[in-house]
């Protein structure tokens, strides 16, 4: 069964939804899933550089006390699913054209979930940089890529059409929220929904296939 999983590697309820599909996957060990992280980017419009994140935060939620409230619901559901970050260190809200680039080369690399575990893993935990190329390269690298030639590919912007035009096919097809997984193209689900609502998806799809 191959599992679509739309989502931007700097949203938080991305990285829980990714971590519940794991657990609802480890629920149903006779299915044989191949997982796709497909891009979406939560604001394209960032410059390459990024920007800093507390003003960006700032502007986007201006009540500081509903931002206050959204951390903690966040840190509750992380505590849950035994997420461990650290949100306070981010100091950068980055561009993630880059960062899904590098996780693509890595799913022909047969090594996405290494990759993307290690762009989730310096973002949220280490509050790295994740749109630098030098951070990005390192990541591929302790993967298992050539970490010199994803140095190059990203300094001459290859794919970086590929993943906007991705972005856009998502938005087109109506996804308005991340993450959004689409198991074996029949069924749907929107959301960083518990495992067992997954599974009932998984269920679901298998019944629809056979």
């Amino acid at each position: 069964m191959q599992i679509d999983f739309i989502a931007d590697v700097v949203c938080p309820w991305c990285y829980l939804g990714w971590r519940r599909l794991q657990k609802a996957l480890e629920m149903r060990p006779d299915i044989q899933a191949n997982v796709v992280w497909r891009p979406y980017q939560l604001d394209p419009t960032l410059p390459e550089e990024g920007v800093d994140r507390k003003a960006y935060m700032a502007a986007k939620f201006p009540d500081a006390e509903r931002r206050e409230a959204m951390g903690k619901i966040l840190d509750e559901n992380a505590a849950q699913d035994g997420v461990v970050w650290d949100m306070r260190a981010i100091t950068v809200s980055p561009n993630t054209n880059a960062a899904h680039r590098v996780i693509r080369w890595a799913q022909a690399a047969g090594c996405q979930e290494a990759v993307l575990e290690g762009v989730l893993k310096a973002y949220f935990s280490e509050g790295k940089d994740i749109g630098d190329p030098v951070v990005l390269a390192d990541i591929a690298g302790e993967a298992g890529m050539d970490r010199l030639i994803v140095l190059k590919l990203l300094s001459e912007g290859a794919d970086k059409d590929v993943i906007t035009r991705e972005h856009q096919l998502a938005h087109q097809a109506g996804v308005s929220g991340v993450p959004f997984m689409i198991f074996d193209g029949k069924v749907a689900v929107s959301g960083a929904e518990p495992a067992e609502r997954l599974v009932r998806a998984l269920d679901k799809a298998v019944e629809m296939a056979g």
